[in-house]
């Protein structure tokens, strides 16, 4: 059992005897804190976070990061407030224990929007202080150790969250140790059958390949003296996870893995590593493509060696790592290793870039659950390394592509990115990176980001950015909408409304329950109020503020209204109906039942959640709306409207063959695209087709129908509108 006088021994070798003092109070005042509490196991419940302080006094971490790991969960879990810390102790340690803290006074409604909640207050705490990151994992790499006592649903939910969450966290910090264990303990409780089986797989191996692995180190460190480089070759097994993976992403078996055994080589500085690297190639061959050199680039996470593949006499590959002693500690401690050798305070490079977009992406999301679904991608980089055209290298997650690269380089570059050189040559943006490349991404001042650009990229970031630009442009397209919407609303009662009084507006939108003029409009346009209503709202509330005004008269006006778009009226006869420009987004949507185009004489149905509907003024499925009149808006197509537009066509045709290749070619000769086709037999000799087809207009529709109409085989042509 591991208990305060150990770890007080550990802290003795690196802290001053003041701050190990302090450090034991912090103990004693947990230890009270979590008086009568207990574990599952049945142990005392401070066990946990003096195990806790153990796993970072082995990282060597300060005093202060040891006193908070012992009082992590005391805000949590016992009635001890975040003033008593800082009274007791400090500020800075109540702010330790804060960040670590859960989110447990608020109600959620689900798991998964508490667990997003949650990483989203961990991340922003952790861009603040990272030491708040390394006590998260410490408690959790504890958990997961003492995982067994638990349920087998409630094991394999923690462990799923451990291996989506904190393994790679972990790793994007360089901490291989911890990110190595907790994946091998995950696995363990979700894939306990697999564990085994392998387990036991690699235990065989390694007994009879013993005496394989021992004559190879033996002869490279043999080679290594010779070359005056007397260093000590060390056996590394790869952990039962990473040969899970390899397995199943590669389809391998147990048997073809090939660097289940390596070897590792610790030298003193950096142009030793590559004469090591010559000597061990020229000992053993080297796997053509199989050598990366992560010293001269090294990781996301700043991990840094030389990875070769060899053949080995006894016809099984290995695998040989070379890096200093400095790199080493790195790859075991990470940032941790940072925190004790280097400046004590400061966020290496790697880790400030990564919080860096993590809280950009945090700025952007929707909310807390879209930002850990970004986080997640982001938190898997096995890179590839890019040159931008100034040689500057740039690592992105391998399966990125160049608009991926666009939005690492800068948000604005992203947004306006229009094409993209990849070795200079053209390329598409959605082309998929590989090592080596050089990318060049042109820019042009109107260019706005695409929706379609969410069906292939990668990276959190650029999925973040562009999700932000798009509810930020649909939301001002909203905005002029319902603006134009209520304008017509009001106009058609007579209702002349002075938004230049600030007064009036104020009135207007306290009476309405709105927080602005903007929130209103918005609200119109996506249906959640219907203008006609809300300019009868503002008529009544300007006529109770001036009974005896001008306006004194509308309130009666108003009552003799009658909101029924379908019927014609004095006060309609005369207004213009309102204007569809068709870039209005999200806000204006076209049935699907009668597909209006540009030209079509059309209604508008405000739908709520989906703005206004568009229809067909014959559109069957409008009668189904006649006792909503008041949801009804007049509207008409602007005079240049531009886009394409989704129409179907009927197409009764010979049974011939070719007919439908020939049909197709006209259509596409025409400018036109093709969405959807079905064929259907009538007889023997005719048969049905059905196009849903992309037009600009009635007039495009019209030369694409006559067009079809003459060729050889089509007996007749029409427009399908329902």
């Amino acid at each position: 059992m591991f208990l305060i006088h150990d770890l007080c021994t550990l802290l003795e070798g690196y802290l001053e005897p003041d701050q190990v003092k302090e450090v034991y109070r912090a103990y004693l005042f947990g230890a009270e804190a979590h008086e009568g509490q207990h574990r599952l196991t049945g142990e005392p419940y401070i066990y946990h976070p003096l195990a806790v302080a153990r796993i970072l006094a082995e990282m060597r971490m300060d005093y202060k990061t040891i006193i908070a790991a012992l009082l992590h969960d005391v805000i949590e879990d016992t009635e001890t407030a975040r003033e008593n810390l800082v009274s007791s102790f400090d500020e800075e340690v109540a702010n330790l224990v804060d960040g670590v803290t859960k989110l447990t006074q608020v109600k959620f409604g689900s798991k998964a929007e508490a667990q997003a909640e949650n990483f989203r207050k961990m991340i922003l705490a952790m861009a603040k202080d990272i030491r708040i990151i390394l006590i998260k994992l410490a408690d959790r790499l504890h958990n997961m150790r003492t995982l067994g006592v638990m349920r087998p649903d409630k094991k394999r939910r923690i462990a799923r969250e451990t291996l989506d969450i904190y393994a790679p966290i972990a790793n994007r910090l360089g901490m291989k140790n911890i990110s190595l264990e907790l994946e091998d303990l995950c696995f363990q409780a979700i894939h306990p059958l697999r564990y085994r089986v392998l387990d036991k797989a690699v235990k065989q191996a390694r007994g009879h390949r013993k005496e394989i692995v021992d004559k190879i180190r033996t002869a490279i460190e043999e080679r290594l003296h010779n070359e005056g480089l007397d260093v000590p070759v060390i056996g590394r097994e790869k952990h039962l996870y990473s040969i899970y993976q390899k397995m199943i992403n590669k389809g391998l078996s147990f048997k073809d893995v090939a660097d289940v055994f390596a070897f590792r080589i610790v030298v003193d500085k950096v142009d030793t590593c590559y004469r090591a690297l010559g000597v061990v190639h020229n000992l053993y061959k080297p796997v053509p493509g199989r050598f990366k050199d992560y010293i001269a680039i090294p990781k996301a996470n700043g991990y840094q060696s030389l990875h070769t593949i060899l053949f080995s006499p006894y016809g099984i590959p290995i695998e040989v790592q070379i890096r200093t002693e400095e790199m080493q500690r790195v790859a075991e401690a990470g940032i941790a290793a940072h925190w004790q050798y280097k400046t004590g305070d400061a966020t290496p490079g790697h880790a400030t870039e990564w919080l860096k977009r993590l809280l950009e992406m945090q700025q952007n999301a929707g909310n807390s659950e879209e930002f850990l679904e970004n986080a997640k991608i982001d938190l898997f980089p096995d890179e590839v390394y890019v040159f931008t055209p100034e040689g500057d290298i740039v690592n992105m997650p391998r399966g990125a592509t160049a608009l991926d690269f666009a939005y690492a380089v800068h948000t604005d570059v992203g947004n306006t990115c229009v094409s993209v050189k990849i070795d200079r040559h053209l390329a598409p943006l959605r082309s998929e990176l590989l090592n080596g490349q050089t990318v060049e991404i042109i820019t042009a001042p109107g260019a706005k980001p695409n929706p379609v650009w969410l069906d292939f990229v990668t990276t959190g970031k650029a999925r973040a950015n562009i999700r932000h630009y798009l509810k930020h442009m649909q939301r001002d397209e909203a905005i002029s909408l319902g603006k134009r919407m209520l304008e017509k609303a009001t106009a058609a009662i007579a209702l002349s409304w002075d938004l230049s009084s600030a007064k009036d507006v104020q009135t207007v939108l306290d009476g309405l329950n709105v927080h602005s003029l903007d929130e209103l409009y918005e609200a119109i346009s996506l249906g959640n109020r219907v203008a006609s209503v809300v300019a009868r709202q503002i008529a009544d509330i300007l006529a109770e503020k001036h009974p005896q005004g001008q306006k004194a008269g509308v309130k009666g006006m108003f009552s003799r209204y009658a909101p029924d778009w379908m019927k014609p009226s004095a006060s309609r006869s005369t207004k213009k109906p309102l204007a569809i420009r068709g870039t209005e987004g999200s806000v204006v949507t076209f049935a699907k039942c009668c597909h209006p185009i540009p030209g079509d004489p059309i209604l508008g149905f405000v739908s709520a959640g989906r703005g206004i509907v568009i229809h067909l003024r014959n559109c069957k499925n409008v009668r189904e709306f006649k006792n909503n009149p008041e949801r009804w808006v007049d509207v008409q197509w602007e005079k240049d409207v531009e886009g394409f537009y989704p129409v179907d066509i009927r197409v009764d045709t010979a049974n011939q063959r070719g007919v439908l290749a020939t049909v197709a070619a006209t259509i596409a000769d025409l400018e036109s695209n093709i969405e959807n086709v079905s064929i259907t037999e009538r007889d023997g000799r005719y048969s049905t087709m059905l196009f849903t087809v992309l037009v600009k207009d009635r007039v495009h529709l019209a030369q694409l129908m006559r067009r079809i109409k003459a060729t050889e085989g089509v007996v007749k042509i029409t427009r399908s509108k329902s």
